[in-house]
C-alpha cells in the first residue's frame, strides 16, 4: 500500500504540473516494470478518481489547512489519501496509517505528524465538510470555476448534464467488426459469455459492467473493438463507398481508421506526427486483419508527405481541447486554461486549410473534434466557410456528453 500511495501522489503532482495522466501513467510502467497487476490497478484507480473529484478533495484539504503546504509531495499524498478514504475498500486505519509511512520516509518525516493529523481530523469532520462544501461552485462540480462559467453560458440548458456526467466512470462501448460478424450476433454471444449489455440503434454495444479486453469473445481476432459510441458515427458521416481514396489525417490510434476500412474496400492513408501513436494504428489494423498506408507527417503540411494525388474522402479529426472527454480523462479539466479552446482554434484553422486542398472536387471532408466548445466547433466552421467559396456544410451535429456517448462535434464539407 505505501508503495502505491507513494507512486500515485508522485503521479498526481506531475499531473497538476500540466503533463497528461495517460503519458505520465506510462512513463512509470516503464521506470517500475517491478509493478504487479493489481498495483498498477490500484494505481490508475487512486489517479484517475483524485481527478475526477479534484474539486471536492482541493476544498476538503484547504479546509483542514491553517495554510497551504510548501511541500507539493505531501499535498498530493493527503488529496490521494481523501480520496481513499472516501472511496476505496481500504479500512480508513490502514489508509491513514500507510500515508504516515510514507510522510515518514519522505524529507525525514517532518510533516508525518501533520498528515497524521489531517486524515484523523477529516474523519471526524466528514459530515460537517460535505455539507459546507455543496456550497462552493468548484467543490460540488468538480470543474474549475472558469470551465464551469464556460459550460454555463454556452449550453444554458443542458450545462448541469455536462458536468454530472464528466464526473462519471466512462461506458464501455464495443464496435463490431461487420465483415467479421454482426451488432445482434455478437450481442448473443456477449450474453452467452454471461456478459450483460445494450445494442443501440447505431450498432454499437454498451457493457453493462466493463471487463478486461482481453476478455471480450473475438477481441484478439478483430472481431470486436472498443470505440466510443459517438466516435463511432464519423464512419457512417463520412459516407465512403468501396473503391474510394481515402485520408485519415491525425489517425493515431487507429479507431476510426479501422472502422472506416470495416465497412468499405479503400484506398486508405493514414497519417499522424507521432512515429509511437502511429505504430499503434497498424496494431490495431494487424488484430482486424486489414491494412492502410501508414505515413509519419504533419497534416497541417502535407507538402511534406503528400504524393499530390487527391483525395474522395478526409477524415479531418483534429487536435482540440477534448473538453467533449472529460469521463475518460479527468486530467483535462484541472490541466487546461481558459484561453486554451482559442489557441485550439488557430491551430485548427491550418489543418482544415491545409486538408481541404487535399479534396478532389466533388468530395467531402469531416470535421471532427471531441469538444464542446463552439470556438472549436460551428463557429470553427462558419469561419472556415467565409475563406472558401467552393466550400458547402452538408450537414454538422454537436454531441453533448451523455450517459451513452462522450461529446463530439462533426461537420460535414463538400467540395465543389
Amino acid at each position: 500500500m505505501q508503495t502505491i500511495q507513494k507512486l500515485a501522489a508522485h503521479t498526481l503532482d506531475t499531473v497538476l504540473s500540466g503533463r497528461n495522466l495517460t503519458d505520465t501513467l506510462a512513463a512509470l510502467w516503464r521506470q517500475e516494470p517491478a509493478l504487479t497487476g493489481p498495483q498498477r490497478a490500484a494505481i490508475m484507480d487512486i489517479c484517475y478518481g483524485s481527478l475526477r473529484h479534484y474539486g471536492w478533495l482541493r476544498g476538503a484539504l484547504d479546509s483542514l489547512l491553517s495554510k497551504p503546504l510548501a511541500d507539493p509531495f505531501i499535498d498530493r499524498l493527503l488529496i490521494i489519501s481523501l480520496y481513499q478514504l472516501l472511496y476505496s475498500q481500504t479500512a480508513a486505519y490502514a489508509v491513514v496509517d500507510h500515508a504516515v509511512h510514507v510522510a515518514t520516509a519522505h524529507d525525514d518525516g517532518r510533516l508525518k505528524a501533520l498528515v497524521n493529523a489531517i486524515l484523523r481530523n477529516f474523519q471526524r469532520r466528514r459530515a460537517e465538510l460535505t455539507a459546507t462544501l455543496k456550497r462552493e461552485s468548484v467543490a460540488f462540480w468538480n470543474h474549475p470555476d472558469w470551465w464551469i462559467g464556460v459550460v454555463q453560458q454556452t449550453w444554458p440548458r443542458d450545462w448541469k448534464q455536462i458536468l454530472t456526467v464528466a464526473n462519471q466512470h466512462p461506458p464501455m462501448t464495443l464496435r463490431v467488426n461487420v465483415r467479421r460478424t454482426t451488432p445482434e450476433a455478437y450481442l448473443a454471444t456477449l450474453t452467452a459469455a454471461d456478459m450483460p449489455a445494450t445494442l443501440h440503434t447505431s450498432g454499437a454495444i454498451t457493457l453493462t459492467k466493463p471487463v478486461p479486453v482481453d476478455k471480450l469473445p473475438g477481441f484478439a481476432e478483430g472481431v470486436v473493438s472498443v470505440q466510443d459510441a459517438g466516435a463511432q458515427l464519423a464512419a457512417s458521416w463520412l459516407e465512403v463507398k468501396d473503391g474510394m481514396r481515402v485520408l485519415d489525417a491525425c489517425a493515431a490510434p487507429g479507431g476510426k481508421t479501422g472502422h472506416l476500412l470495416e465497412i468499405a474496400d479503400l484506398d486508405l492513408t493514414a497519417v499522424d506526427v507521432d512515429i509511437a501513436r502511429l505504430a499503434r494504428v497498424s496494431s490495431n489494423l494487424a488484430r482486424l486483419g486489414l491494412s492502410a498506408q501508414t505515413v509519419t507527417g504533419d497534416a497541417a503540411r502535407p507538402a511534406t508527405w503528400w504524393d499530390g494525388k487527391p483525395f474522395d474522402r478526409v477524415l479531418a479529426d483534429v487536435p482540440c481541447s477534448a473538453s467533449g472527454v472529460v469521463r475518460r480523462h479527468p486530467d483535462i479539466k484541472w490541466t487546461r486554461r481558459p484561453t486554451d479552446a482559442q489557441t485550439f482554434a488557430r491551430q485548427q484553422i491550418g489543418f482544415l486549410d491545409a486538408l481541404w486542398a487535399l479534396v478532389v472536387p466533388g468530395g467531402k471532408m469531416l470535421y471532427a473534434t471531441c469538444s464542446i466548445f463552439p470556438a472549436e466547433n460551428r463557429r470553427q466552421i462558419d469561419n472556415f466557410l467565409t475563406r472558401h467559396v467552393n466550400a458547402s456544410l452538408e450537414r454538422d451535429i454537436q454531441l453533448l456528453p451523455s450517459e451513452e456517448h462522450d461529446g463530439f462535434y462533426y461537420a460535414l464539407l463538400c467540395k465543389a
